[in-house]
Parts: C-alpha cells; structure tokens; sequence
C-alpha cells in the first residue's frame, strides 16, 4: 500500500470466510449492505468472475433508482480477493468516472475468531486519494464494512 495513494479499511469479521465471500458474491447479499442504510442498493450485474460487470444503483425513496457503480473485476480469486476498477466500465470501455477514479482490492483471510477482511483503494495520484478521503472514503466504506459484518455475522445465528 501506498499512503499517497491509496486508502484502506480493515476489520476482523466473527464469521467464516466463505460465509463473507458469498456476502460479497450473492447479488441479494450484496444489495443488503453495499450502499450505506438508509439508501437502498439494487444490483443490476454482478458478474464475480475477471472481465465480469459490477453495476449497481442506488436510491433514497426506494423507487427512483440512480447509477452508483459501473465497473469491471479484474482479478477473481475464489474466496480470497477480488480486484475491481471503475475506470473500465461494464462493457470494457475507458470511463473518466465521477468523482473519483479508483481500483479496489478486497482480501479475504482465515482468522481464528473469522475472516480478516481488508479494503485497500488505490488512486492514480494524491489529489484523487484526497478527494475520495474528504468525500467520506472512511465514513462510508466504514459503513458498508459494518453493514457486510452485521450481515455475516448474522447470517451464523
């Protein structure tokens, strides 16, 4: 990781890897926590596979649903870290993407008490990370980490 560039959110998960994976992979999981509650998340594609779509939208009524996310996974490694960028959009065409551009690369470990889970964001420059930091880059992935946790987890009892 670089701290000029890049951001990133960890957090130990009380519930097994794949039970956080499939969090992640099931598109009716995933609409459960991708989007910060009260907003309410739809997922259009969710191709978890490389070269595969990532499209969801979101809305605040949960009726007039808005773009969110137009993106492409990149690298897909079963249970243990998917890689996604929206600077190549669903249909693998170069995108400018507001407000800010960016590759994610989310990791998957075993842990005694469940699954180390780390988000590491990566910018193309420091003015990019700063923007994403101060449009709530821990505020909101913050929340959703929270929100998948809370799903995972609860998904055990």
């Amino acid at each position: 990781m670089n701290p000029a560039l890049d951001l990133s959110i960890e957090r130990r998960i009380a519930a097994p890897r794949d039970r956080v994976w499939r969090a992640w992979t099931d598109p009716a999981s995933l609409a459960k926590w991708w989007i910060p509650a009260p907003m309410v998340c739809r997922v259009d594609r969710l191709e978890v596979r490389p070269g595969g779509a990532f499209v969801t939208r979101m809305s605040e009524d949960g009726a007039t649903f808005v773009p969110h996310m137009d993106a492409s996974f990149l690298v897909v490694d079963e249970g243990e870290r998917i890689v996604f960028t929206n600077v190549v959009d669903s249909t693998w065409r170069p995108v400018n993407p507001e407000p800010v551009s960016l590759t994610a690369e989310i990791t998957f470990a075993d842990h005694p008490d469940g699954t180390d889970y780390r988000a590491v964001v990566r910018h193309g420059d420091p003015a990019a990370r700063e923007l994403h930091e101060k449009l709530g880059f821990f505020e909101g992935w913050g929340t959703v980490t929270g929100q998948l946790a809370a799903l995972a987890e609860g998904e055990g009892r």
